[in-house]
């Protein structure tokens, strides 16, 4: 069932994303709802869901407006649901993560300009290594950009403990900062036009399937859409015809 949620602005979209982030693979809507209501039950404050930056964004709506922005998101591709189990759990689209990555670097990236404020010496980088490649990648593209020689220190520490091809790319964000390498600013251009793109979402829409029976293309509609989602199943393989031919074959 389409959502009936207005479009939302970028920055819910953000916001939904960023509290998402915290359950992936581990939760559903109703809980991906509790942390944006703010809510203080049990479960929540046990998974410290509240320490969110984004917890009770949306603590002036009722649980069942929050839903139905979250089945917005699902609507226009940046979030998903998969089973694991008979468990529903959100996920991320392509789409999704692709936004959400960006928010990731820039968080990480404003932890550091707290960090030279402070004059933090010497924290633990471990908990950098591990993380996505292509995250982790897009933050040494906004370091660069930011061009702050006061990170030097982080990174240099960062690069002791991270695999070589991490530490390759570290060097190389020293080098730059030292201006002892050429950055190019078309590169973090092009990654915002891109994100602003994204956030556009794409809008829901009839899929025309093409039937491993008789080949013929049949409409997989919007509302169908959703119910197989919802229910965990893949998308059908068969027409409606040759699904009903095949049903009456067992019925004999």
């Amino acid at each position: 069932m389409k959502s009936k949620a207005d479009r939302l602005s970028d920055e819910e979209i953000k916001v939904i994303l960023r509290a998402a982030d915290e359950i992936i693979a581990k939760g559903g809507r109703t809980l991906l709802a509790k942390i944006l209501k703010g809510s203080q039950e049990k479960k929540v404050l046990q998974l410290e869901l509240d320490k969110c930056p984004v917890y009770g964004y949306y603590k002036s709506e009722n649980l069942g407006e929050i839903m139905q922005k979250i089945d917005w998101m699902i609507d226009y591709d940046f979030l998903d649901i998969e089973y694991y189990g008979r468990l529903p759990m959100i996920v991320f689209t392509e789409r999704g993560w692709y936004i959400e990555s960006d928010q990731c670097a820039d968080e990480l990236l404003n932890e550091w300009k707290e960090w030279v404020k402070q004059g933090k010496q010497n924290p633990d980088m471990s908990y950098l290594k591990d993380r996505n490649r292509k995250m982790i990648l897009l933050l040494l593209e906004k370091i660069k950009k930011f061009g702050d020689q006061g990170l030097i220190p982080y990174l240099e520490l960062w690069e002791k403990v991270d695999y070589k091809k991490v530490r390759d790319e570290i060097r190389t964000t020293i080098n730059v900062l030292n201006r002892k390498e050429p950055f190019d600013h078309s590169v973090v251009k092009e990654k915002t036009e891109s994100i602003k793109e994204a956030l556009e979402g794409i809008e829901p829409h009839d899929l025309l399937l093409k039937c491993w029976v008789c080949g013929e293309r049949f409409t997989f509609t919007t509302g169908e859409q959703q119910f197989y989602k919802k229910k965990g199943l893949s998308y059908p393989k068969r027409c409606k015809k040759c699904h009903n031919e095949k049903d009456n074959e067992f019925s004999y």
